[in-house]
């Protein structure tokens, strides 16, 4: 039999998690440095920087292609600009996530959302997918902690009305295991995420390969 977790709330990241944005992500690197006049990373070199947030990521970004950005703040700017006019070109949720979530809440678990994305791209991406209404939190990263900082999560769970505790942290990455270790919430690991570590290094308490397979774990 499977480990089941008996929580009221699941809380989820995002990219790589729920929705696979790597290509839009990636698209708008490469199209930022264009602008720079610097050589595209492309999607494979580009989809492992993803994951702590939009000014690390052109830091990144920048480095990868041979130099620092000249203006980190001002490259982030743009490709804000640029990522948000085409924020699900290609983005789209990952099997089975849709009905996953529809079931957790049929059983009446709070959901929510902890990703290091902006809010406002978060929000507006989960809601051009027709994601957010399962939801009752989306803290995204406009906060003043982070994942792998617990008190992201602890947010999430404030948020949600519910103790960390009683919650279940679904995620892909070091980011993900570190935050939810430290806010001592167990963790279930996807195993299609953007992690260069692979799943079962990431000491979660359970791993998955589809989505489908969390209903049977949630108790």
């Amino acid at each position: 039999m499977p480990k089941t977790f008996d929580c009221r709330a699941v809380i989820f990241d995002l990219d790589g998690t729920l929705v696979d944005t790597a290509q839009d992500i990636v698209a708008a690197v490469d199209a930022l440095l264009a602008e720079y006049d610097r050589a595209p990373i492309g999607f494979e070199a580009g989809r492992r920087l993803i994951g702590d947030g939009a000014r690390v990521l052109v830091q990144r970004a920048f480095l990868a292609s041979g130099a620092p950005a000249p203006d980190v703040d001002a490259a982030t700017a743009r490709w804000f600009e640029i990522y948000g006019a085409s924020l699900a070109s290609f983005s789209k949720p990952y099997p089975h996530v849709a009905s996953t979530l529809a079931t957790l809440r049929a059983r009446g678990r709070k959901l929510g959302v902890c990703t290091n994305k902006s809010d406002a791209l978060a929000v507006r991406l989960l809601e051009m997918l027709g994601l957010a209404g399962y939801f009752d939190a989306i803290v995204g990263g406009d906060v003043p902690h982070r994942k792998p900082d617990a008190r992201h999560l602890l947010a999430t769970a404030e948020r949600l009305g519910v103790l960390p505790r009683d919650c279940l942290m679904v995620g892909d990455s070091p980011n993900d295991a570190a935050a939810a270790k430290a806010a001592r919430m167990p963790l279930v690991v996807v195993d299609w995420g953007y992690s260069a570590i692979v799943p079962a290094a990431l000491d979660g308490d359970a791993v998955i390969g589809s989505f489908a397979e969390l209903e049977a774990l949630v108790a």
